[in-house]
């Protein structure tokens, strides 16, 4: 296919190609992120953002939704996510679940 074609033409869709398998390949790859969480009492707590769910104390949480800076999360999420068993603010590592405020790090 590609001797057919001109060779200005063969050239991009030679870079075309490539670009493509590259895109594809990081599509593979799981982006996650670890966070370091403490209570106002220093227990220390891990926290991982996979994809759209959170893993905390054991639990997976499905992404329900975010209003401004806050993240919404549950096992099964509410019709109004502000109802949702975990609020997150990633912009200051604010975590809210069962009544509990800890302060999460990103690793």
């Amino acid at each position: 296919m590609l001797k057919a074609m001109k060779p200005k033409n063969r050239g991009l869709s030679a870079l075309l190609l490539a670009i493509s398998l590259v895109s594809l390949s990081a599509c593979e790859r799981e982006a996650y992120t670890s966070w370091n969480c403490k209570n106002n009492a220093g227990e220390k707590k891990s926290m991982v953002l996979k994809k759209a769910q959170m893993q905390f104390q054991g639990g997976l949480f499905n992404y329900c939704g975010s209003l401004g800076e806050k993240s919404y999360f549950d096992s099964n999420c509410p019709p109004l996510i502000q109802k949702a068993k975990i609020t997150f603010i990633p912009s200051t590592g604010a975590l809210l679940h069962q009544e509990q405020e800890l302060h999460c790090e990103a690793l």
